[in-house]
Formats: C-alpha cells, sequence, structure tokens
C-alpha cells in the first residue's frame, strides 16, 4: 500500500489526505469538519480532508478531543455499513480511531478522532 500524501492550506486550515490522488470519489461526511471520499463500486477509501485541521488535532486537558459522527444518521444504512467497513480497516483506521460513546444502555453514537496528528504535522 502507498504512504498516503498530505497536503495542508494554511489559509483556510484544511488537510488534505490522499490515498488515490486524482482518482474520482463519492465525498461523505462524517462531521462538519472531517469528510471521508470514498470509491462506492470499490468500497474503498480515496481520502479524508479535514476543515479546521489545527482545532481537531488540537489536544485537552484530559486527551485527545473526539468528534460524533453527526453525519453518519443522514446515511442509508447500506452506506453506513460502508463507511464503517472502510473506516475500521487500512489506511483510513491508521489515521481516524473508529469508537463509540454509550450514553445509555440502548444508545450507541460512532464517534471518531485523529490519531495521527503528530505525524501530519508534518506536512504543515
Amino acid at each position: 500500500m502507498k504512504q498516503p500524501i498530505f497536503n495542508y492550506d494554511e489559509m483556510s486550515d484544511t488537510l488534505y489526505v490522499s490515498f488515490a490522488p486524482g482518482e474520482k470519489a463519492t465525498g461523505i461526511e462524517l462531521t462538519e469538519h472531517i469528510l471521508l471520499r470514498l470509491n462506492k463500486h470499490e468500497r474503498r477509501a480515496v481520502g479524508l480532508t479535514f476543515l479546521n485541521y489545527s482545532i481537531l488535532a488540537q489536544q485537552t486537558e484530559i486527551g485527545p478531543r473526539s468528534f460524533p459522527l453527526t453525519g453518519f444518521a443522514k446515511l442509508s444504512d447500506e452506506l453506513q455499513e460502508m463507511v464503517l467497513e472502510v473506516m475500521k480497516l487500512p489506511p483510513v483506521s491508521e489515521l481516524l480511531l473508529l469508537s463509540s460513546y454509550t450514553p445509555s444502555i440502548s444508545d450507541t453514537v460512532p464517534i471518531t478522532l485523529l490519531q495521527f496528528a503528530n505525524a501530519a504535522a508534518s506536512a504543515k
């Protein structure tokens, strides 16, 4: 597997991560700041886009920031399954950690956090 290409735009504070440069993809909004670019036919990640990257990568006093996958609920069941499948595998799993928040015994909210902030900082 090729190494991802990191491209940081300082003006917009956006980090683009490409796994397959130039390949057409469908954008899936995971959160309002994280976009997964997906080849739906091959069920494969093409890239990730992180808006307001410096905020996403910022540590808190108690550890890394986690973000609910707010865009997940807007997806069809089939697309939800595909997104989870893609997020659990490299190369996405090497950049985003998928987890869940369980506010009650019957509710599970998928969440993610950046697990590559130090490596990507060198792209800046």
